[in-house]
């Protein structure tokens, strides 16, 4: 497994031609993520979530009901390979993207992905990216959903006022230095205040995964030296 930092930036893909292969849950997920961010969007895949489907009646993308074709990849600036336990398909789509130079990124694949995928915390306008280099997407998964419950409707709401607030000030300030001396003191005193719960006993469990061999591992058997519990299918 390559444990990978990347280097984190936000990508300008509105009005740019992107590509999503797959229909499943991952695939609505960058799917919308795409739509927010202003993409001419082509979908393929031979079925759809309802949300998917709703989209594309709704002409926000164009849908192409069959598998991957090579020619779907024509024009494309960026693609999401969202079908998962397909290392073929994987291959060929990253040598095509690799021909191409267009970015790609296979779900699950970092060896078949030239840019990674984070856990989006999306409130209002803020976008908060969350990565451990591939060390868990579980965890990001985890701290990504812990930390909307706290960017609550009145952040929401802050924020936007914050931004209007700003373009006015940019609109009739021309000297910078002032502009940011009026702009600073209204996120003074604001902050985030939490705590991390580990899970009991997390070191003592993660250092006996270190020596299992998983055969009976969430079986009816159970492995008598392994502390896993069942295995959650969205979790790993």
């Amino acid at each position: 497994m390559k444990l990978n930092p990347l280097f984190q930036i936000g990508l300008d893909v509105a009005g740019r031609t992107c590509l999503v292969i797959g229909g499943g849950r991952e695939a609505e997920n960058k799917t919308e993520r795409l739509l927010e961010a202003g993409a001419d969007l082509t979908l393929v895949s031979p079925r759809l979530t309802p949300a998917l489907r709703e989209w594309a009646t709704a002409e926000r993308l164009v849908h192409h009901q069959r598998t991957f074709r090579p020619s779907d990849m024509e024009g494309a600036f960026l693609v999401l390979n969202t079908v998962g336990g397909d290392p073929e398909l994987s291959r060929q789509v990253f040598a095509l993207a690799s021909r191409q130079g267009c970015l790609i990124n296979s779900y699950d694949s970092p060896d078949f992905s030239n840019f990674g995928m984070v856990a989006l915390v999306r409130p209002g306008h803020l976008r908060l990216g969350i990565g451990t280099s591939n060390a868990s997407p579980a965890l990001a998964g985890r701290l990504c959903r812990d930390l909307e419950s706290i960017f609550d409707r009145e952040f929401v709401d802050y924020l936007d006022l914050l931004a209007r607030v700003r373009a006015r000030v940019r609109e009739r300030v021309s000297d910078l230095p002032r502009c940011a001396a009026l702009l600073r003191p209204l996120v003074r005193d604001f902050h985030l205040e939490g705590r991390l719960r580990y899970p009991e006993n997390w070191r003592q469990q993660l250092t006996t995964l270190l020596t299992c061999d998983f055969e009976h591992c969430a079986t009816p058997q159970r492995c008598p030296a392994c502390p896993l519990l069942p295995l959650d299918a969205d979790d790993d």
